[in-house]
């Protein structure tokens, strides 16, 4: 195995773990991270792509590879407001993977959020919903959705929300049994490999993994 990934969003919290993981992995020779500004030092097998997500032709020129990996994401808070966080949360990843699959990327994963569902009343979960859908439409080869719980990890920035949401499934972490394990807090590293897992794997179709599947696939 010999692939070159893409990987959107590689600044981030799973983006970064998902990014030195690649670029320790021998299956792939290249990691093609596209981000904004120049975010990353050189390294061997990295290629940092400065593009603009408004602007389709940048976007082709650097979506050329083998998988493709989106873990972009944002809060309404860092955007300002709900019109702002679709355009991330949901223009990114759809556009992307529209120009993807168009110019032959067999492969496409993507990370969402547990109760992610197009009909639900929260804004946040509708939108990661109505990706969801939206992508599992363009008709990858192979479309692999990661639906993590709360993310374990450090970021660069501080979010109350999640800070106090971590608290409480850290609290009851072993309360979480059943069908209510799959809420118990995830660490991002956990994420990232289960992804590079699911890349490996090549599975034809659509593939959604819960956050305790996640866990099981993704432990190390």
């Amino acid at each position: 195995m010999n692939k070159t990934a893409i990987i959107i969003g590689a600044t981030g919290l799973t983006g970064s773990h998902l990014t030195a993981a690649l670029l320790k992995d021998p299956d792939f020779s290249k990691v093609k991270v596209l981000v904004r500004n120049p975010s990353f030092n050189p390294r061997p097998k990295l290629e940092n792509i400065i593009v603009d997500f408004d602007d389709e032709e940048s976007l082709a020129a650097a979506l050329h590879g083998d998988v493709l990996f989106c873990c972009i994401g944002t809060t309404i808070k860092k955007a300002g407001s709900q019109e702002n966080f679709r355009a991330v949360d949901y223009g990114i990843p759809v556009k992307c993977a529209e120009i993807a699959q168009q110019q032959g990327i067999p492969q496409f994963l993507i990370m969402s959020a547990i109760g992610a569902n197009f009909h639900s009343r929260n804004f946040y979960l509708r939108t990661k919903g109505e990706t969801e859908e939206a992508v599992m439409k363009i008709g990858f080869h192979s479309i692999s959705i990661f639906r993590p719980s709360v993310l374990i990890g450090s970021r660069k920035e501080f979010r109350l929300g999640e800070w106090l949401a971590k608290c409480l499934i850290l609290l009851f972490y072993f309360l979480l049994q059943g069908k209510w394990k799959k809420y118990r807090g995830i660490k991002a590293a956990t994420v990232a490999n289960a992804m590079i897992i699911a890349a490996k794997e090549e599975n034809a179709g659509i593939r959604i993994f819960e956050s305790d599947a996640i866990q099981s696939i993704g432990a190390t």
